[in-house]
């Protein structure tokens, strides 16, 4: 099957059921919270203390409280900010640590260090979906349309039909421009 009629096929499969896959948490860009409204340079609001924090490894936030605020700094083009999050969390070789270091560090320019995050990321979890739709559209924005196409059909193969991470690279093939979320 050529690369056009596996994009086309995927394209009329997502546009079907995107509303099955609307409103789960990897779907929709993060809600911007106290962490981008009302705390500065980088610290993290803190729901328990009511106080903005600093992201630092020895803080009283939790690595799931750091990894939202990671998303939402990197939503809104924080990225200094989305890594100091990412580098207070205890698990440092966690596979949603080394995938926001990869978009983190791809979106800053340093396209061979956001690749290998990726990679990394993979070894630790082949099956994360979101590690590979980034690195798909890292592939995009060198013009590897094949490598991009490969991470489409295993996010599909592992799991991810119809998913914010198939539908996002697919998007990025159809218009060569990828997504920044």
């Amino acid at each position: 099957m050529t690369n056009l009629r596996v994009i086309s096929t995927l394209a009329v499969m997502s546009l079907a059921q995107t509303a099955l896959a609307v409103g789960s948490a990897n779907d929709t860009p993060p809600t911007p919270t106290e962490t981008t409204t009302v705390c500065k340079d980088g610290m993290v609001w803190n729901p328990e203390t009511e106080l903005c924090e600093a992201p630092a490894q020895e803080s009283r936030l939790s690595d799931d409280l750091l990894y939202q605020a990671a998303r939402e700094f990197a939503y809104a083009g924080q990225y200094e900010n989305a890594q100091a999050a990412l580098a207070a969390m205890t698990d440092q070789g966690s596979d949603r640590v080394l995938t926001y270091m990869g978009f983190t560090t791809r979106s800053m320019g340093d396209m061979e260090g956001g690749m290998a995050f990726y990679q990394a990321a993979l070894e630790v979890n082949p099956d994360n979906l979101l590690a590979r739709s980034y690195m798909g559209m890292a592939y995009v924005i060198q013009g590897d349309i094949e490598s991009a196409m490969t991470q489409l059909i295993e996010i599909g193969a592992r799991g991810g039909k119809n998913g914010w991470p198939e539908r996002a690279l697919l998007e990025a093939i159809e218009t060569n421009t990828p997504s920044f979320y």
